[in-house]
C-alpha cells in the first residue's frame, strides 16, 4: 500500500464516496450538458448568468436527493424535486444536448445511458 497522506484505508471506499462520486459524476454530466446548450444558444464564453443560475438551482437539488447512490436518472424519478418550469429548462436541454453529448463527451454520455437502466427505488 501507499504512503499517502490518505491514511491507511485509501484504497478502500465507504458507501458516502460512492454515493458522492456517483452525484459529482451527474453533476459534471449537467454541468457539461448546459454548457454545451449555453454555448450553441446564447453564445457565451462560459456560461451566461441564466445557464450559471440554472446550474446553482440544479446543484442544490442533486444535494438534496434522498435517493443518493441508487438516484435513477430524473426523467425515470417518481419524485420530481424541480419546479415545473425548470422542469421544462432541463428537458429542453437535454434533448438538445444528448446527441452531443456522445461526441464532445462520450464517457460521461455512456454512463448517463447506462444510468438510465436503474430501476427507481420506491419512494
Amino acid at each position: 500500500m501507499r504512503g499517502d497522506s490518505f491514511g491507511q484505508n485509501y484504497f478502500v471506499k465507504t458507501k458516502n464516496d460512492v454515493v458522492q462520486a456517483r452525484l459529482a459524476r451527474e453533476w459534471r454530466t449537467m454541468a457539461a450538458m448546459v454548457g454545451i446548450y449555453c454555448r450553441d444558444h446564447h453564445h457565451a464564453n462560459g456560461l451566461c448568468a441564466e445557464c450559471e443560475q440554472f446550474l446553482d438551482y440544479a446543484i442544490v437539488r442533486l444535494e438534496c436527493c434522498h435517493f443518493g447512490v441508487e438516484k435513477p436518472v430524473c426523467a425515470k424519478c417518481p419524485v420530481h424535486c424541480y419546479q415545473c418550469e425548470r422542469r421544462e429548462q432541463v428537458r429542453t436541454i437535454m434533448i438538445y444536448a444528448r446527441s452531443r453529448m456522445l461526441w464532445r463527451h462520450p464517457v460521461l454520455s455512456l454512463r448517463h445511458w447506462l444510468d438510465g437502466f436503474r430501476k427507481a427505488p420506491p419512494v
